[in-house]
């Protein structure tokens, strides 16, 4: 890359994923619409096919005027070509097919488990993660050979544990993970002002958070609005809405869209432990006890849903429709911002202005008591070839007990996966709070959900 003026040119990014049908899409327009960093991304995947039409829609946004960023996409077949020379590593990818994460999520259901998303933990996330952390031992290594300078930046799922795998297999690399489920809850207070103080157009990014806990199971302990502290006004908010739920205004709402919640699981949260809880409900429950999806009926009750295989499955179709719209220029991808900050992080740590946002990366005491090394998420400041994490401070005893017991747990997976050691892995399984059947039953379901991710699993003993 090189610097002219205020703009950086011929930057290498490496997308691995890069036949993602969503995500990836995002990113184009983002990058269409920054006038500051142009390039080249080489789209990396297993499906060849899925890279080579995403270089035909990258390119033909890249050639409209209105594009402002300038970026050449380029399909390579190999993890070596994607790698060598990279400026920047973006990883987001499926881990398996959606036949595994059916499995992940329904056959624990036939055990009256119940999982909302079923990719971070819970029995279906644990499961992921086995199979997921052999593919990021390989993506590790081959930074490590190819691109060892690289800044790295994670959006698969399970987030802790595949950031978690890069530091263990190179301690050097210089990674992160970005999750946007915070900016869900900045804007829900951004929300709350308009429907308590009748203070209106209020920017997600207005909200000061301090941020602490791990991914998907983050929480906040202080919040402000232009110097107003927010947290008794959340109380408000909360005691006001606690039995009818939260939807504002929007159309779509947990009734027809399985990816919604009405914020009743996160208001009960606040009500128990005094803390926002800084995540969708959907993967917030899991985190719990089954309190909150003891069965389907239950989940009714508290006004979020269970995203079904079957639905991400129809949703692909959709998506492959539209892939081939795009590819055929039947259809144009609208210029818009996507909401992700990905590419703000990636100016900043060129030097194009710092930035504080919420991030996953190694613990180095920015809470305090949680173990060294494990992946927390905590605001951090981003600056040239820098990432600063912020002290969080200390996560109180009653939150800290909960938090805990995931870290220790997937921790113990993250071993399991790297020593093949299957006992290990069933006792992590064993230990996850929705996991609430007695041992001879939880190894016939782990067995089961085992064997259908095997091939994913090799010189395992199963």
């Amino acid at each position: 890359m090189r610097y002219v003026g205020n703009t950086v040119r011929d930057l290498q990014i490496a997308y691995i994923g890069g036949g993602s049908r969503g995500w990836a899409w995002g990113l184009m327009s983002d990058l269409a619409l920054e006038e500051q960093m142009h390039g080249t991304i080489r789209l990396y995947d297993i499906d060849l096919e899925a890279a080579q039409h995403n270089e035909i829609i990258g390119n033909a946004v890249s050639a409209r005027e209105e594009a402002i960023g300038k970026w050449n996409y380029v399909t390579v077949p190999s993890l070596k070509e994607a790698l060598t020379g990279a400026d920047f590593v973006i990883i987001s990818i499926l881990p398996g097919t959606f036949d595994e994460m059916d499995s992940d999520v329904h056959e624990p259901e036939k055990y009256g488990i119940y999982q909302s998303v079923g990719d971070t933990v819970g029995p279906g996330g644990l499961v992921r993660a086995l199979r997921t952390i052999p593919m990021y031992v390989e993506f590790a290594e081959a930074i490590k050979e190819y691109c060892p300078n690289a800044w790295v930046i994670n959006y698969t799922n399970p987030m802790t544990l595949c950031v978690r795998t890069l530091y263990e297999v190179y301690p050097e690399i210089k990674a992160f993970g970005c999750c946007h489920e915070v900016f869900g809850t900045q804007k829900l207070l951004g929300m709350m002002l308009e429907d308590l103080c009748d203070i209106k157009d209020v920017q997600r990014d207005e909200v000061d958070i301090n941020v602490l806990g791990i991914n998907h199971f983050t929480w906040l302990d202080k919040a402000s609005y232009k110097g107003m502290d927010l947290m008794p006004l959340y109380k408000e908010f909360v005691d006001k809405y606690y039995e009818t739920g939260f939807t504002g205004k929007s159309d779509s709402n947990w009734m027809n869209n399985s990816f919604e919640s009405a914020q009743r699981v996160k208001f009960d949260l606040f009500k128990q432990y005094g803390l926002i809880a800084a995540a969708g409900d959907r993967h917030l429950a899991e985190f719990m006890p089954p309190w909150y999806l003891k069965n389907p009926d239950t989940v009714k009750g508290w006004m979020f849903g269970l995203t079904t295989v079957d639905y991400r499955k129809k949703e692909l179709v959709e998506r492959l429709e539209r892939s081939a719209r795009l590819v055929s220029g039947e259809e144009k991808l609208e210029l818009k911002h996507s909401g992700e900050e990905g590419y703000l992080l990636m100016k900043s740590i060129l030097g194009l202005g710092n930035r504080i946002s919420n991030v996953n990366s190694p613990n180095r005491g920015q809470i305090p008591n949680l173990p060294l090394g494990v992946i927390v998420e905590t605001n951090a400041l981003f600056g040239r070839d820098k990432i600063c994490p912020v002290v969080a401070g200390e996560i109180p005893g009653n939150v800290l007990s909960l938090v805990n017991r995931h870290v220790l747990n997937q921790e113990n997976i993250l071993k399991a996966a790297m020593t093949k050691d299957k006992e290990l892995a069933f006792q992590a399984f064993m230990n996850d709070p929705l996991v609430t059947i007695d041992a001879k039953e939880g190894r016939k379901l782990f067995d089961t959900m085992l064997q259908r991710t095997k091939k994913y699993l090799p010189d395992w003993d199963i």
